[in-house]
């Protein structure tokens, strides 16, 4: 695997905590609409909703944890809200012998206990995988030289590929949440299907714990203060700039003097550092808004990131889910383990056989730059929806010949397989890009920053279901693209439409990254 003890036992860690999120969330719809009896497009806007607002957390968490906590505090306490929710959600969903009318009060339980796994994730998940990538740190002090002298390079290598294996290792934990809960939620209850994720939470807690003699701590600088505090100080500072008119507005900071008493000949890159480390609200601003311009065009591939969990669902609930002349029915839900497996099988592929064939051409170590592994999974995204509105449409036109609903569920797999090679991608691509993109100390912030891409994405999913559902709904039969009759709904036009501003997005990041420049 190529990594030391710490990050291996954290991308375990990792894998568990998608297992318990994937348990509840992968068939929380099937939940919403057979069990609270919602509608498809009331069902899919809570759970785009609830996946946006625990995505969007992690800005806001990680902001107190880079200027208040450290990560292992952060972690610990998170982990322990985390599991709390899910006891609260699993408590909901059981048939109490005191309470037998206990499912009468669900929707409002449930939704506090959901929210409640979202407060405990929002610190949770940024901090845990800030916190396996500086179990790296030190060995990068002492990086490996090759022939040329360039000992940058092999810094790189370690961390994406403790980025790729980190996302090989929560695929795994999502593979066994999607296909193995599906089913015991579907087969033996809604009660043991939220109680088990609740146990592997708390088992990976324990985990955390034990491996408190292999972690390496960073520690925070007591001159850097906080970041609120040094918003206040820089406006005041400003202020006083403008009003006294001094050397045409330039004065030269502490860091600056500090620089000027060095002998920049010797040690210039721990100079470098250690300017980099200390909080400056101006400069941290000009490096988010240079993240801005990626994070909006990746918004389309967020949207489509979250149709396997709703719509695509949904679309397998009205198909032949038989496996041959068996009785056994697949959950419509565990056709999103195909994602996580196409994952895990060509993940080793893409070290093994892309990389080296792809580097003769671009003479890049990597094989391809960082943007250019975003902008291919951005790219099989927008197949993936052309694949997917023309096998909804094929599904609607054997229904009204027929009769009856007789294309099979596995049609859906081609566009399930694309989504996750786009994953292999996008997904891995966006973490190295958030996390390398800006200063250590924000590195937190760097990885809320690619989780909020998928909370805004899933919030302007549930607004483009209210607005297209507004626009389409008929005044005589009520029909809309979302209608609950399946015969009746029209997800193929909605697929179109994703397909079509997806495209418009990748359009405008192949010119971005004509101009784009790494951090150096």
């Amino acid at each position: 695997m190529g990594l030391n003890k710490p990050c291996f036992l954290l991308t375990v860690i990792a894998g568990m905590e998608r297992f318990a999120f994937k348990g509840v969330a992968s068939n929380l719809v099937t939940y919403l609409t057979d069990v609270m009896y919602m509608s498809n497009s009331s069902a899919a806007k809570f759970v785009n909703t609830w996946v946006g607002f625990t995505s969007m957390l992690p800005l806001i968490v990680a902001t107190l944890a880079d200027s208040y906590w450290d990560r292992y505090t952060t972690i610990l306490a998170s982990s322990v809200l985390y599991a709390a929710g899910l006891l609260a959600l699993t408590s909901t969903a059981v048939k109490w012998p005191w309470n037998p009318t206990a499912k009468k009060h669900s929707i409002l339980s449930l939704s506090w206990s959901l929210y409640m796994i979202s407060l405990g994730q929002g610190g949770y998940n940024p901090s845990l995988q800030a916190f396996g990538a500086d179990q790296l740190e030190n060995e990068e002090e002492l990086p490996r030289t090759n022939n040329n002298n360039n000992t940058e390079e092999p810094k790189k290598d370690k961390k994406s590929l403790f980025f790729q294996w980190w996302y090989f290792g929560i695929c795994c934990g999502s593979l066994m949440g999607v296909s193995v809960m599906s089913y015991i939620q579907d087969t033996f209850g809604w009660g043991l299907g939220f109680a088990i994720p609740t146990f592997s939470m708390i088992a990976s807690i324990l985990m955390f714990l034990c491996g408190n003699r292999f972690y390496k701590h960073k520690h925070k600088r007591n001159e850097d203060g906080n970041f609120f505090e040094d918003i206040v100080r820089s406006i005041k500072s400003t202020v006083s700039k403008l009003v006294n008119g001094r050397n045409n507005g330039i004065e030269y900071t502490k860091v600056e003097l500090e620089l000027q008493e060095k002998d920049l000949c010797n040690n210039q890159d721990e100079v470098i550092q250690q300017e980099e480390e200390r909080v400056n609200p101006l400069r941290d601003a000009k490096i988010i808004l240079r993240l801005l311009p990626v994070w909006i065009m990746l918004l389309m591939f967020a949207v489509i990131f979250q149709l396997p969990v709703t719509f695509f669902t949904k679309q397998g609930m009205a198909m032949k889910r038989n496996i041959g002349n068996f009785k056994f029915e697949i959950p419509p839900a565990a056709l999103q383990s195909s994602i996580t497996v196409s994952i895990i099988v060509l993940m080793p592929w893409y070290d093994t056989f892309f990389v080296p064939l792809v580097r003769i051409f671009t003479r890049n170590e990597k094989g391809i730059s960082v943007m250019q592994r975003m902008g291919i999974g951005m790219f099989l995204s927008v197949v993936a929806m052309i694949i997917a509105a023309i096998t909804e449409r094929k599904r609607m036109e054997i229904g009204k010949n027929n009769g009856e609903q007789l294309l099979s569920i596995y049609w859906l797999l081609p566009q399930y397989i694309l989504l996750g090679i786009s994953d292999i991608f996008t997904v891995v691509g966006m973490q190295e890009y958030f996390y390398s993109e800006v200063p250590v100390r924000m590195r937190t912030m760097g990885i809320a920053l690619y989780t909020s891409i998928f909370g805004v994405g899933s919030f302007l999913s549930a607004l483009l279901i209210s607005v297209i559902e507004f626009l389409t709904t008929s005044k005589e039969t009520h029909d809309n693209w979302f209608s609950d009759d399946m015969s009746k709904a029209r997800l193929d036009k909605y697929y179109w439409f994703l397909a079509f501003t997806s495209a418009i997005s990748l359009l405008a990041f192949v010119i971005f990254c004509r101009f784009f420049r790494e951090r150096k």
